[in-house]
């Protein structure tokens, strides 16, 4: 299973090396939203995003709805709970790669008191003690706090809006997923199952929002969401401003 992890991790970094090199040839700039991106894919990245929905609509979002339908609260908050505890592990890894040791303590914590006193992450036991639930961390934040640039927007099958950088930290991550560890295969398919439609829960009542160009709205709502996270809530007005993105 961990060989399976690296040739895929390494076929995933070598598919976005090809087309960050590929971006130094086109650029395409925005300002929507206040938002300045650099997305010189955008014919390719609206395909993806075709594709992206009609997988959501026809099969991911009917099962997510049946899923909620189903699914006492009580037991959908515990699900919730469970796979959020599991990526506090994620969360104080990537905390401590970029120097921030006490969000690294605060996360580490939370995910013991959840595990233990939590029965597994089930209950939020963390929160009740005072140790606040950050904004979480990752290897892309990782790689942005190590001075790589963001390289163009792109939208990933499945996966959805990335960026060049982003998309290179998910392999990554993947590693510090306690479910991809999982020996009996069958349920370590089903937690993953499970944890995509968990996902897809908590951002049903969000499509309400939605407005005008979904792709627009949704890449420039990802990019403010990025900015926020990278800069731990310290995002610089640059609205009206004409540069561009640096090349990956």
């Amino acid at each position: 299973m961990i060989m399976h992890k690296k040739l895929s991790a390494i076929a995933f970094f070598s598919l976005l090396l090809v087309l960050s090199g590929c971006a130094t040839t086109k650029q395409h700039s925005y300002e929507d939203a206040g938002v300045h991106s650099y997305d010189p894919y955008e014919g390719f990245n609206r395909r993806i995003f075709s594709f992206n929905n009609g997988l959501d609509k026809y099969f991911l979002k009917p099962v997510t709805k049946g899923y909620r339908y189903i699914t006492p609260d009580i037991v959908e908050t515990g699900v919730s709970n469970f796979f959020s505890n599991l990526l506090e592990v994620r969360n104080a890894v990537n905390a401590l790669l970029q120097g921030k040791g006490g969000d690294a303590v605060n996360y580490t914590g939370r995910f013991l008191f959840n595990t233990t006193l939590g029965i597994g992450g089930l209950f939020d036991v963390a929160s009740e003690a005072g140790i606040e639930k950050g904004d979480g961390e990752d290897f892309g934040q990782t790689l942005a706090t190590w001075g790589v640039g963001s390289g163009p927007y792109i939208v990933l099958p499945l996966f959805g809006p990335s960026n060049i950088r982003d998309g290179i930290g998910i392999p990554v991550d993947m590693y510090t997923d306690p479910v991809n560890y999982i020996d009996d295969k069958p349920l370590r398919n089903g937690l993953t199952l499970l944890e995509i439609i968990d996902t897809r829960a908590k951002l049903l009542d969000s499509e309400k929002l939605l407005s005008g160009d979904r792709y627009v709205f949704m890449r420039d709502a990802y990019l403010q969401r990025r900015e926020y996270l990278i800069n731990d809530g310290d995002i610089e007005d640059t609205f009206g401003s004409d540069d561009t993105e640096e090349d990956f």
